[in-house]
């Protein structure tokens, strides 16, 4: 492991998810600690898109942005919000140039899936159908998410696609959550790593889904066809139980004529990149802006 990022492993609480709404809390306190980003160079404004209930977003806009992402917070399908996915929103927002429109949609286990799915793809045809307000092209919307947010962008690609809905131009994947089976080496031997393990992965999944079998919007691995998917660039890492199946997702998609960027990025584990002072974590925070920036570029 990055000795940088091992140095901090003993001061990370030890959490599970056995009771959701006590890791939400304990969640919600390790977010307010961490700094407030500089948001100087960018409006910052709280909206609800009307939908079926209403979705709260914030939005985040540079001076003179370069297109939008839908942004989907991670937590395991049960922990965060707009105010905990704040920093890492307004440090996508400046290191990008894009809109970022952070989406507060619904935790399990009192709103199953397809609950989180519908609210953000609500926020994707708001944000399509208010692009002019936005400021930005219709047709430089991208999707994106961390862990589970970023399995549910993963998802409202999927939707899109089979729905004729919004132009995605391209999917910003971390580490995401993209397969409740969890039989690749790296979910059934990580039982013991940093932040995320197989139990937790467990414990998400199944908060998520309750009794309901998954289909491919609530797993993405389990769709039998990615083709006619936007670009994707996906980062994994090293110890992480998402590793192998988003490695295989990124080969399924290049597979299916789907142009991809895949970073594994050694010595990282779940989650790892909030440690802001690790070169390694600095390095990938800034590609994660850069490579949003190139996408939506004209």
């Amino acid at each position: 492991m990055d000795p940088e990022l091992e140095a901090f492993i003993p001061l990370f609480p030890r959490t599970d998810l056995t009771d959701p709404f006590l890791a939400r809390k304990k969640f919600a306190e390790l977010a307010a600690a961490v700094p407030a980003p500089d948001i100087a160079e960018m409006e910052v404004e709280d909206r609800t898109v009307s939908a079926d209930p209403d979705v709260p977003v914030r939005i985040y806009r540079p001076y003179q942005a370069q297109g939008a992402i839908v942004w989907l917070h991670g937590g395991g399908f049960v922990m965060g919000d707009v105010d905990t996915e704040h920093p890492w929103a307004a440090r996508i927002a400046e290191a990008s140039g894009a809109v970022v429109i952070s989406v507060g949609y619904r935790l399990a286990p009192e709103h199953r899936f397809p609950a989180a799915l519908d609210d953000a793809y609500a926020v994707l045809n708001w944000t399509a159908e208010h692009a002019a307000e936005l400021g930005v092209d219709p047709a430089r919307i991208a999707v994106g998410g961390h862990s589970a947010g970023g399995g549910i962008a993963a998802a409202v690609a999927l939707r899109s696609r089979d729905e004729q809905g919004p132009a995605i131009r391209f999917q910003l994947l971390n580490q995401p959550g993209l397969d409740d089976r969890q039989e690749t080496w790296s979910a059934r031997n990580f039982t013991d790593t940093p932040w995320f393990t197989r139990d937790k992965a467990t414990r998400a999944w199944r908060h998520y889904l309750g009794s309901r079998p998954a289909t491919p919007y609530a797993a993405p691995a389990r769709a039998d066809d990615l083709s006619g998917l936007p670009p994707a660039y996906i980062a994994t890492a090293e110890f992480c139980p998402n590793r192998d199946e988003d490695i295989a997702y990124a080969l399924r998609l290049l597979q299916a004529g789907v142009s991809v960027e895949l970073h594994q990025w050694p010595g990282t584990f779940h989650g790892s990149q909030a440690i802001l002072s690790a070169e390694v974590s600095q390095r990938q925070n800034a590609e994660l802006g850069a490579v949003l920036r190139r996408a939506l570029a004209k």
